[in-house]
């Protein structure tokens, strides 16, 4: 996918892993962000807002995807690796041995807010109230009949179920390089799919994988690009749904109408309080041995969960970056006071 950049005047948070590094500041003059797609839009608003004041260079962040950022990530410590790579999922094991084979070992993974995931629709289009049962059927690449998987059949919703809208089944989604897709297929399909009994008569890695694989017949449409371009090509297709994140519901509230999932609506409330299904953490994390030798991040860190960012009425939060629970939300601020400290810490002792 095409990377998305902005120079804003200061800093910014992301994945973190840390190996050996000499106790002197890098070369680099500014912090360098990647990973997910929808996750960019936070970081750059947390970015400008440290850099109205800030008297360090603009920060570079880039949208990438959540395993593009991971990728770069892990590719190892110093000046030309990333400080930062923020996350739509969690990293995985096989990333954590990967930032460990190039020596990135040390790696604090903030929690800074939850996210909604939405099947949407164009305003005006049929509107929906889906089961995961219902959106398994609908995606899955093999799904159960006559007792027996095969190739998914159904190619209108009406056909899953007679109460649902007789529309093709048509879903533009985020492609393998976004953790969305990721997230939404582990949240949405898989706990429909694990219930299967046909399903859970296979060896474990079967299971596996057919519970993680949705369709490549033309029902289920990769969008590679940003989410921007997933919801133009939404707006053109009226018959169509999208998967997209809830700041594009709230910053869209003309153009698309999001569908109940397992009865409940999308909304600030449900998402916080973890009662919408489709509710999932999003992260940054950030290489410990880079703290105190890039001007702006530990700053970066402590806007990005700062009330002011974060809050109940925080920046973020009108933008769509639901907050954690008061008591989950001490904890990660508390990692980030780790940090901080352990820059300023760098910062004081002498060059060796």
């Amino acid at each position: 996918m095409a990377r998305r950049r902005v120079r804003l005047g200061a800093m910014v948070t992301f994945m973190a892993c840390a190996g050996t590094l000499p106790l002197q500041a890098m070369a680099r003059d500014r912090v360098h962000v990647v990973g997910s797609s929808t996750l960019y839009p936070f970081a750059a608003a947390v970015a400008e807002s440290v850099a109205d004041g800030a008297k360090v260079r603009a920060p570079l962040v880039e949208s990438i995807g959540t395993a593009g950022g991971f990728k770069l990530f892990c590719a190892g410590i110093g000046e030309n690796t990333p400080d930062i790579t923020d996350a739509s999922r969690p990293m995985a094991p096989q990333e954590v041995a990967e930032c460990a084979r190039h020596g990135v070992r040390q790696v604090v993974g903030i929690r800074v807010g939850l996210d909604g995931m939405l099947l949407a629709g164009a305003r005006g289009s049929p509107v929906f109230s889906l089961s995961r049962e219902q959106i398994y059927l609908a995606l899955a690449r093999s799904v159960p009949r006559g007792g027996r998987l095969v190739s998914n059949p159904y190619w209108r919703w009406k056909e899953i179920s007679p109460e649902l809208p007789d529309a093709p089944i048509r879903v533009y989604g985020p492609a393998p390089n976004h953790g969305t897709r990721d997230a939404f297929v582990a949240l949405a399909i898989a706990p429909a799919c694990e219930r299967v009994p046909e399903i859970r008569a296979l060896p474990a890695d079967e299971r596996r994988v057919n519970c993680l694989s949705l369709r490549e017949d033309g029902a289920w449409i990769d969008v590679s690009q940003d989410y921007a371009v997933l919801l133009r090509r939404l707006v053109a297709d009226p018959h169509a749904l999208g998967v997209l994140g809830f700041s594009y519901l709230l910053n869209n509230p003309g153009t698309i109408q999001a569908a109940r999932v397992d009865g409940i609506d999308p909304t600030e409330q449900t998402i916080s309080a973890w009662r919408y299904p489709l509710a999932r953490p999003l992260f940054l994390y950030v290489k410990e041995a880079h703290m105190g030798r890039i001007p702006g991040l530990a700053a970066f860190l402590q806007e990005f969960v700062s009330d002011r960012a974060i809050g109940p009425d925080g920046y973020l939060v009108s933008r769509g970056l639901m907050p954690l629970p008061e008591g989950q939300m001490k904890g990660e601020k508390a990692k980030v006071e780790r940090l901080v400290q352990l820059a300023d810490k760098r910062s004081r002792a002498p060059d060796r």
